[in-house]
């Protein structure tokens, strides 16, 4: 973990289960700041460092998509996991597409919610372990993409490419294995983790936007190609014209 007390964020109106949710945390021994409005723990988020965010959808000020995709925006690389009523299906989906990291149902048992939180924490703590041990590969060269690890950059020839941090992650992995096929559930096990099994088409959505920024054509890409009836895979060398 990044600190001997991971600090969380609850933005969360139902006062009831903020309160539940913040108490087991605390016994836990972590720091808890919560907030019921969700307009105020977009600013908290900006203005104060955390290691978890726990977001309702439903909020007064501003709803939980909107914050999260805010987030994403301003490129803040925070967990986030999103708490959402049982019959959201639509927005847990949208919500995986903003760039949440995982979600709980409500009504949720509160074993299966700490767990959740538990592993989140340590995912981002071996991603971070990862990008410093990136930090000793200071780049990737593939024609003309570069990917900088320890930097989270891309480059473009000389131009600075702009991406998400799911679509960091998809070009670092496939940059990492060039020729290797990957399936959506790979992907979504290697990109997104175990718990998203059936959303494979997040992973379409994903594909097609990084390809907009990477490829010159993106109907007919050149890097990130499709193998029908598997997945997606990044060219070799040898395949470079």
């Amino acid at each position: 973990m990044k600190a001997e007390s991971p600090r969380v964020l609850i933005v969360e109106d139902d006062t009831e289960i903020a309160r539940l949710v913040k108490i087991n945390l605390e016994d836990q021994g972590y720091e808890v700041d919560q907030i019921y409005d969700g307009a105020e723990g977009y600013q908290r988020i900006k203005e104060q460092p955390y290691d978890l965010i726990i977001l309702d959808i439903m909020l007064p000020g501003m709803d939980g998509l909107e914050i999260c995709k805010k987030i994403r925006a301003d490129e803040y690389d925070i967990p986030m996991l999103m708490l959402t009523a049982k019959t959201e299906e639509f927005d847990k989906v949208l919500g995986l597409e903003l760039g949440a990291d995982d979600y709980v149902t409500k009504p949720f048992g509160i074993r299966e919610l700490m767990a959740r939180v538990k592993a989140l924490l340590r995912r981002s703590q071996q991603s971070a372990d990862s990008d410093a041990e990136a930090g000793e590969q200071e780049k990737i060269e593939f024609g003309d993409i570069t990917i900088e690890p320890s930097k989270h950059k891309v480059r473009i020839g000389d131009q600075s490419i702009d991406l998400t941090e799911k679509e960091f992650k998809l070009l670092h992995l496939f940059m990492k294995n060039p020729g290797r096929a990957f399936s959506r559930d790979e992907l979504l096990n290697e990109v997104w983790g175990y718990q998203f099994g059936g959303y494979e088409h997040t992973v379409n959505t994903h594909i097609n936007r990084l390809r907009s920024k990477i490829e010159q054509q993106p109907s007919d890409p050149r890097y990130l190609k499709t193998v029908w009836g598997v997945g997606y895979r990044f060219i070799e060398q040898e395949e470079m014209e």
